[in-house]
This record gives structure tokens, C-alpha cells and sequence, in this order.
């Protein structure tokens, strides 16, 4: 309300604004010499009153400061247009800049326009938004911008959406004085451009004293987005090489994919150098190259880009290992690859019991080794298996299966310092976290890259929405792609699907609320219900900007908390199961769910899911 107030004010500003109206602007520090009155000349006792000497050889007369008075009228009235014209330009940029942020606060307060909330004054503000604004005005607005604060003109896109008027304008800007935003990361997108690494523009030096953007936005000078050149491919390994070791882990799919278009070698040094730097971040590593090999499941197709310099650089990297952090890394991959083997065992007995007795006995065989994880999980300890959880999934063909592991959450810096202790028989002090129950599930026969790009979208979704603030739930579980058609997928905590729910229930998902939870006016019910639609506006949005398909019972979970989560993302964006027939809502929103959010869009809990669908969207 108060923002609304203050641009009605400022735009009421105007019918008193007129270049009649404007003082004496001739009066101010910098008013000429002619028009100040000839009594603040020279006051008594202030200077000699000789009338010798040079200075005095032109008297002021009476004629001439007459003249210096007309001559002060006549420009008086041009000054004060300049500075009414001048005047309205920055009003107009602040009023637009306040408009803007009103139309979003607006919505963001009201996301589902309900009478009874909207605000006094917020109709002015959209007609204002409204009006057409020419591409000339842009320029201006943005050229203004740029003269009162480079930084506040660096941000204008973010404000106003795709402009090209405003990004052409601060491109030049930053063209021609880039450094005055060089200590702020978003410029370098208007300083490298495509057509400025293209051209090889000496401005392009600059890159090398510039403030460091994200991890991700460095990787992309290694991508198609970009030509190769030598500053930008040294500024993104100078970026990446100063962010901690696990906070490259997140991309190291990105990393390797940046392998392709590294023609001058700087992604293959900095793969050694953070392989050296990070024994955990080496083994990930190791497992995304051995994967991206091959473009088929059952390694017959090798990458013809790839594959040659990926068994390269990964035999690079295994044989610089020595002392502890070889012994990690066999003790690691030998633990690891005793597990994905059991699929191999049992592959040949039927489905079913036998299968399943096949599992568990070939489990039941494989040690813990200490200081081993799951690739999965780099920040948790193996501490033991539970060999009576070994279950074949429903493959028939490949037989991929669950297991659990007993761990302790440590993070990955302690968990590589205690692996590094193990390796030399060394004791130490071990800060081992809270111990728990992991399940994961090793997939053989199916390429879970796709999983692994989906999740991390979510997770960077997640982070987003954490940083504002908003109620939303999300549970972006680890995948980890470990070699061709294999890898292996956390399993969520305390969960069921909405398929095993049906089958041991044969009720619907409202009724199984109730029953678990008890009457809808219990505090279990409403905390269940609270939790059900945070999560379930999260991922209505995810599921509808990822086009995320094949939204089944058997892919759509439930926590005993009433969280609801979604799982495996193998059809996405313009893929589905069958082709693209168009026939998958872009939100899964069945009877059962808004059963439980009220029951009828008019519900209050449906309407909170409403306003955090938009609120999430924005």
C-alpha cells in the first residue's frame, strides 16, 4: 500500500512541474559571473580600491550589468526547460521501476486476484504498465539508467522482460566502459558475447579481472553456446578452480559434457587438477567418463567424440593415484562393483522367490569395508548392510535390485579424510554424523542420465525457493550414472507409491489421509494435509515447466508425513511414452488430491495450493 501511495505521488508530480514554475536556477554555485549584483563584487575592505593596474582597465558599468541581466532572462527560461526535460526522464525511469515491482508484489500478495485483496491504487499502476513503450524510450530509460548507476542499469533486464532495446543498449555500455561493472558478475554476459569472443575483441581482456559468476555459467564458455577462445576458457577455469571442491560435484555431468568443445585443452587440466584435489570428486568423476563412453546401453557404440579421450584422461587420473588415495580408490571400487555384480548372479534365476533367495545370499557374501559410501551418497558412511533387503526389481531381463545400508552422515570433506586415514591405518578422532537406514536401488539396463539432469533441476528449483523464503517441499533424490545402462538411485525415506498404497489399501488416497491420520479437524490430518499441498504445488510447477510425462501410480509417492514426490523423469519435455499424442495434462491433478485440499477450488487449502503454484511460478 505504502509503494502504491508513493508512485500516485510521484505521478502527480507532474501537473506542478513547469519550466514557469522553476526559481532562478542562475543563482545556484555554478550561475555566470555577470549575473551576481555588483554589490557581492566587491565588498568593503575585501580588496585594494586603487583603480590601478590591468584588472581595472574595463570598469562594470550600470550599461553592462543591464545587458548581463537580459542576457541571464533570456537563457533563464531554455535552463529551466532543460531541467523540467530532465526532471520528467527520471521520474518516468522510477515510476516504471515502481511499477514494475508493484505489479509483482501485487501478485505475489494476490496470486489468484480475490476481491477482498486487492490493494487501493493497483489498477493505476497496471494501466501505467500497459501503455506502449517505444524502443527509443528504452534507450533512453536505460541510458539514463546507466548515467545515474552502471549497476542499476545491469539489472534492468531482470525488471523488464526481454527487451531487446534495453540489452542492446547496455551492451554497448559495457562495450565501452566495462570497467565499471567489472566487480559485478551478471555484466559479463553484455561484455562476452558470442559475437564479441567471435570477433576476438580486445575488450575481452577484461574477462580476465572480472568478478566470478556461478559454476554453471562458467561451464557454459564450454559449450556450443559459445566459440572457443583462450581468455574466456581461462576466466571460466579460474572461476571454477576457486569454488570448493563440492560444489563442482553438482556438475560434474555439465564438466564432462564440456569435454567436447575443449579444443584447447583447459577443461582436461582442470579435470586433473580437481581429481587431485578431491579424492571423491575424482571417483564421481571416474564414473560419469566410464558412462559417457558409449551412447548405447550394452557398450557397442562408442562415442565418437568422446570415448577416446575419456579412457585417456581416466587412466590419467587412476594413474596419478598413489599411497592413500590409491588404496581409497580401490577399496571404494571394489566394494562398489561387488554390488552392481549381484545383478549378473542373479539374473539367471526366475522371477520370484528364487530370484529374490539368489539376491540376498549373493548380498550376504559382500563385506563393509571401512571408509566406503555410496555413490549415491558421498557425504554418508557405509557402515553395514542389511542382507535380508535385497529385492529384484521387475525387470526380468537385467534384474536391477534394493538394498540397504546402514550409514552415518558426515559430510564429504570428513568422509574423505577418514577414507584417507583408513588407508594408512591411521586413528583418528571420526565426527560421524547421526546413523540411519539407507535404501538404494542398482539399476542395470537403463540409462539414468536423464533422471540425473531432471534432479538437477529440482535441486537447483529447491534452492531457489528456500532463498525467498516460500512454503514448498521438494525431495530431490540422488541418481548417479556409474557406467553404460547403470547406476544407482536413492531411494526415498519412509515412502510408498501410490500404487503399493492401492493394492495394500484398496482405498483412495483421501481415505487412506483419514485413516492414517485420523478426522480432518485432528492436528495430524492438518499437518499431513499442510504438507501434502506445499508439495504438491512444488512439483506441479516442476512437472509443468519440465513437461515432466508418464505421471502413473507406480511414479507418484507418498511419505509418512503426507509429503507427495514425484519419481523417475525417463520422459520429459517433447518425449513420451509411445510419441508425442498430446494426451498428459501438463499438471497431474486428480479427484483423490483435491479431495484432500478441500475438496472444491472454493476450499481454502485449494486455494493456498492455487497461490503457491503462482507464487512458485514467479
Amino acid at each position: 500500500t505504502t509503494l502504491v501511495r508513493f508512485w500516485q505521488t510521484l505521478h502527480s508530480d507532474k501537473k506542478y512541474l513547469k519550466a514557469s514554475d522553476v526559481g532562478d536556477l542562475d543563482l545556484g554555485p555554478t550561475a555566470p559571473f555577470s549575473s551576481i549584483p555588483n554589490n557581492e563584487l566587491a565588498k568593503p575592505g575585501e580588496f585594494n580600491k586603487s583603480t590601478s593596474g590591468w584588472i581595472n582597465t574595463v570598469p562594470l558599468s550600470n550599461s553592462s550589468a543591464t545587458l548581463s541581466r537580459r542576457s541571464a532572462k533570456s537563457k533563464r527560461i531554455p535552463m529551466a526547460d532543460n531541467f523540467v526535460k530532465c526532471y520528467l526522464k527520471k521520474r518516468n525511469l522510477i515510476l516504471e521501476l515502481l511499477a514494475v515491482e508493484i505489479e509483482f508484489l501485487t501478485v505475489w500478495h494476490n496470486p489468484t486476484s480475490r476481491p477482498e485483496l486487492l490493494i487501493p491504487g493497483e489498477n493505476n499502476t497496471a494501466s501505467w504498465r500497459a501503455k506502449t513503450i517505444t524502443d527509443k524510450q528504452w534507450h533512453d530509460y536505460t541510458r539514463l539508467a546507466w548515467d545515474i548507476s552502471p549497476v542499476l542499469a545491469i539489472y534492468l533486464p531482470t525488471r523488464f522482460r526481454v527487451n531487446e532495446a534495453i540489452i542492446n543498449e547496455i551492451k554497448s555500455q559495457v562495450q565501452i566502459n566495462p570497467t565499471c561493472v567489472s566487480h559485478v558478475s551478471e555484466a559479463l554476459q553484455y561484455l562476452a558475447t558470442t559475437e564479441a569472443i567471435l570477433n576476438d575483441s580486445p575488450k575481452l581482456v577484461h574477462m580476465l579481472t572480472w568478478e566470478r559468476v556461478s559454476p554453471i555459467q562458467a561451464l557454459a564458455f564450454f559449450s556450443r553456446q559459445f566459440p572457443s577462445h583462450p581468455i574466456s576458457a581461462q576466466y571460466a577455469v579460474r572461476v571454477l578452480s576457486s569454488y570448493p571442491a563440492d560444489a563442482v560435484l553438482f556438475y560434474i555431468p555439465q564438466l564432462v559434457q564440456a569435454l567436447r568443445h575443449d579444443k584447447m585443452g583447459y577443461v582436461i587440466e582442470f579435470i586433473r587438477y580437481i581429481a587431485k584435489k578431491s579424492q571423491i570428486v575424482a571417483h564421481q568423476l571416474i564414473w560419469n567418463m566410464k558412462t559417457n563412453m558409449y551412447i548405447d546401453e550394452d557398450m557397442h557404440q562408442k562415442d565418437l567424440i568422446l570415448f577416446e579421450l575419456l579412457e585417456s584422461l581416466t587412466n590419467s587420473i587412476v594413474g596419478d593415484l598413489s599411497g592413500p588415495a590409491k588404496l581409497f580408490y580401490e577399496r571404494e571400487f571394489d566394494f562398489f562393483g561387488k554390488i552392481t555384480n549381484i545383478s549378473g548372479e542373479i539374473r539367471h534365476y526366475p522371477k520370484g522367490g528364487e530370484r529374490k533367495r539368489a539376491c540376498q545370499g549373493a548380498l550376504s557374501k559382500i563385506k563393509v569395508q571401512s571408509g566406503c559410501y555410496l555413490p549415491s551418497n558421498p557425504e554418508a558412511m557405509v557402515l553395514d548392510i542389511d542382507y535380508n533387503s535385497g529385492i529384484p526389481m521387475q525387470s526380468a531381463a537385467k534384474a536391477p535390485f534394493l538394498a540397504r545400508f546402514k550409514v552415518a552422515r558426515c559430510g564429504i570433506n570428513e568422509l574423505e579424510s577418514i577414507a584417507m586415514a583408513v588407508s594408512v591405518n591411521q586413528t583418528r578422532d571420526q565426527s560421524l554424523g547421526p546413523e540411519m537406514w539407507q535404501a538404494a536401488i542398482f539399476k542395470v539396463g537403463d540409462d539414468v542420465r536423464q533422471d540425473m539432469l531432471a534432479l538437477q533441476v529440482i535441486g537447483i528449483f529447491k534452492n531457489i525457493v528456500q532463498t525467498v523464503g516460500l512454503d514448498l517441499y521438494l525431495f530431490p533424490y540422488r541418481v548417479v550414472a556409474t557406467a553404460p545402462g547403470c547406476g544407482v538411485i536413492e531411494c526415498v525415506p519412509n515412502a510408498k507409491s501410490r500404487d503399493q498404497l492401492g493394492r495394500q489399501t484398496d482405498i483412495g488416497m483421501y481415505e487412506y489421509f483419514l485413516k492414517k491420520y485420523g478426522d480432518e479437524s485432528t492436528k495430524e490430518f492438518q499437518n499431513a494435509r499442510r504438507n501434502f499441498v506445499m508439495s504438491m504445488a512444488a512439483y506441479s510447477v516442476i512437472g509443468f515447466l519440465l513437461q515432466i510425462k508418464d505421471r502413473h501410480n507406480g511414479n507418484i509417492m507418498l511419505d509418512t508425513e503426507g509429503h507427495i514426490i514425484h519419481i523417475d523423469f525417463g520422459f520429459m519435455f517433447e518425449s513420451s511414452p509411445g510419441g508425442n499424442l498430446g494426451f498428459e495434462p501438463d499438471i497431474k491433478l486428480t479427484d483423490e488430491m483435491v479431495m484432500i485440499m478441500g475438496g472444491k477450488m472454493e476450499a481454502a487449502p485449494f486455494k493456498w495450493f492455487s497461490d503457491l503454484c503462482v507464487q512458485a511460478y514467479l
